[in-house]
């Protein structure tokens, strides 16, 4: 998902991160605020993961929640 979408959404989004990690606080979601690196460093922090595992649940979150437009981009 383009950075630009999870920033735009994360209001929307913000309830989804929470149901998907139960461990991140309100403040942890507050800091995350739709960028990916924090997002990072908290799923790190509070589940242990290594960067590439954090990394890829992040990006398994956001393509998840990509608006169908996106996907369908380029196809006729």
């Amino acid at each position: 998902m383009n950075q630009d979408i999870v920033k735009g959404k994360w209001t929307q989004l913000k309830g989804k991160v929470r149901e998907q990690w139960g461990k991140l606080t309100d403040d942890d979601v507050a800091q995350i605020d739709g960028k990916s690196e924090a997002a990072i460093g908290r799923l790190q922090e509070r589940y242990g993961y290594a960067k590439d595992q954090a990394e890829r649940e992040w990006k398994k979150f956001c393509d998840l929640h990509e608006p169908k437009s996106a996907n369908k981009m380029g196809e006729a």
